[in-house]
């Protein structure tokens, strides 16, 4: 990933965070055929080794495991918050005009070998984990062991459950840290001007305000 020293975002609880709030990774490998990539919802163990482990499972039919299998590397992309700068936004358009257009963007990828698990008991610990971080936030959580038991059992049958060591992690987070104090101010009003409000151009707005230029 290309990485200018003022976007790079090392801390691993930033890091961390971004993931547990964007679990949606795209799965990346290489198969016999070429690159192969698949959106899986993603669960973070930070207390299994130096950096973590990422815990997921697909669906048995998806051949993408089977290329995996044996240890493979694989690439994680997580995407958090982004968003369309205009230059109409900065201060530096009336003072200069030199400006063009941007994106904003929080992201993280991560590196490690592929693991994959057909362990009955391990598949279930871990839906039950990828559950509770989306259902615990809900007034009335829905839980695995709400549906029949004999169903769970025979959806778990058709799923493979796949562990990563995260050997290496990288974030960047690109929130116009490159430009004034001016510049960013305009940023933050424009995403936040009007009446329709998306949540990522909130979040973006949050990232802008919490970094500041190098």
């Amino acid at each position: 990933m290309y990485q200018p020293p003022h976007f790079r975002e090392d801390r691993i609880d930033f890091q961390h965070g971004l993931i547990r709030a964007h679990p949606l990774g795209l799965l990346i490998s290489s198969g016999a055929d070429g690159p192969v990539a698949n959106a899986i919802p993603f669960h973070l163990d930070p207390s299994l080794g130096e950096r973590g482990r990422l815990q997921a499972h697909v669906a048995r039919a998806n051949g993408q495991w089977r290329e995996i299998r044996d240890g493979a590397p694989v690439l994680v992309v997580f995407q958090g918050p982004h968003a369309y700068v205009t230059p109409s936004w900065y201060r530096t358009k009336q003072e200069t005009g030199k400006v063009v257009p941007t994106w904003n963007y929080a992201i993280v990828q991560v590196r490690g070998p592929a693991r994959i698990i057909e362990d009955a008991a391990w598949i279930r610990a871990q839906i039950e984990a990828l559950t509770r971080g989306q259902e615990d936030r809900r007034a009335e959580p829905w839980a695995v062991g709400d549906a029949p038991e004999a169903f769970v059992a025979s959806q778990i049958k058709g799923i493979v459950g796949i562990e990563i060591d995260i050997a290496a992690i990288d974030g960047k987070w690109k929130v116009s840290q490159n430009r004034s104090e001016a510049d960013r101010n305009g940023v933050v009003e424009g995403l936040l001007a009007g009446p329709d409000v998306t949540s990522d151009a909130a979040a973006m707005a949050a990232l802008v305000r919490e970094h500041d230029a190098p």
